[in-house]
């Protein structure tokens, strides 16, 4: 958490100069890598089928998972059957795995389950996302359009589009690759690049800009939608890419924090961890209520949020899809 809080600072932190030279060297292979498929000296997996991938270029959350959400809403209501692979970061599956509504947590990992649940489309999970292509266009072979949640710097996968979602609010940190600064790419990636949006504000390589809407509140142990408790105070956990973002909108609604505890992205929660919880009103995000819901109180609540884009952007997407579709 130190280390991510000093990503984000203008200037660089005396103890990161340390970590330069490893920078150095995360270029130089990333470099590498990148030019031993652009060569053909590494293989790229071409899909049956056009692909568009969904990432960034820095660590930390910037929306992936409501976007890729939005796309395939968008896609679906233009007569489209999107199927979506993703890492399945944390899951515990045999590679590649098709993820199924009742798949747990663990199993399919958070993202990749919660967007199964809410998109109702097939989601294939491995860290090799050409696997998962296969997998997926195997098994569901009425699906006419791949979207790849993350994998931006998976090469071996080939697409058709790539949307880089950027974070408006935090920018590029310090502008250092891993692991002195957050970037996993530099921003020369951004320069030139057809698909760059932001969600939360306007950002200088961004051509189109979101927004994320906050739904009602819902119980995390009945997933039934209620009011908040007026006249009370309430507790706050998150363990996203960017907790700050959750208790820093919480605010924005007027809510009254007593505590805050952030955890890291794709975090297994236990009994243990949120004892100090069960009497209290504890509000989280919809990610950490999927893997929550077996030790939640009465009194736990979630708020899912959705990502809503300019009607020029989703104009523009579908004209780009339509003519790869030629």
């Amino acid at each position: 958490m130190w280390l991510e809080r000093q990503w984000y600072r203008k200037r660089l932190h005396p103890l990161l100069y340390l970590l330069t030279p490893l920078s150095l060297v995360f270029w130089l292979l990333t470099n590498l890598r990148r030019s031993l498929y652009r060569f053909g000296i590494l293989k790229i997996y071409q899909a049956p089928v056009p692909v568009l991938v969904v990432g960034n270029i820095s660590v930390g959350g910037t929306g992936k998972t409501p976007t890729v959400i939005a796309l395939v809403e968008l896609l679906k209501s233009e007569g489209y059957t999107p199927g979506i692979v993703s890492r399945g970061y944390g899951a515990n599956a045999q590679y590649p795995h098709l993820v199924t509504m009742d798949d747990s947590p663990e199993l399919a990992g958070d993202e990749p389950l919660m967007i199964r649940q809410i998109a109702d489309v097939p989601v294939v999970i491995s860290p090799k996302r050409a696997d998962a292509v296969r997998q997926l266009v195997a098994e569901h072979p009425d699906v006419d359009l791949v979207i790849s949640d993350d994998g931006m710097q998976h090469y071996a996968l080939g697409r058709d589009l790539e949307l880089i979602l950027v974070d408006a609010e935090r920018g590029l940190g310090n502008g250092w690759l891993l692991p002195a600064g957050p970037l996993r790419e530099g921003p020369w990636r951004l320069r030139g690049a057809r698909w760059v949006i932001s969600l939360y504000a306007q950002h200088p390589f961004a051509h189109y800009v979101g927004e994320v809407k906050a739904q009602p509140w819902r119980r995390v142990i009945d997933d039934e939608e209620v009011e908040l408790p007026e006249r009370t105070t309430f507790h706050a956990v998150a363990g996203i890419g960017n907790p700050e973002r959750f208790f820093t909108s919480l605010q924005h609604q007027h809510i009254k924090l007593e505590s805050t505890q952030a955890f890291p992205d794709h975090y297994r929660f236990t009994a243990d961890d949120l004892q100090q919880y069960q009497n209290k009103t504890l509000l989280m995000t919809q990610k950490d209520a999927a893997k929550c819901r077996g030790i939640a109180a009465d009194n736990w609540y979630y708020q899912p949020i959705s990502a809503h884009f300019p009607e020029k952007f989703n104009a523009d997407l579908l004209e780009a899809i339509r003519h790869i579709h030629k």
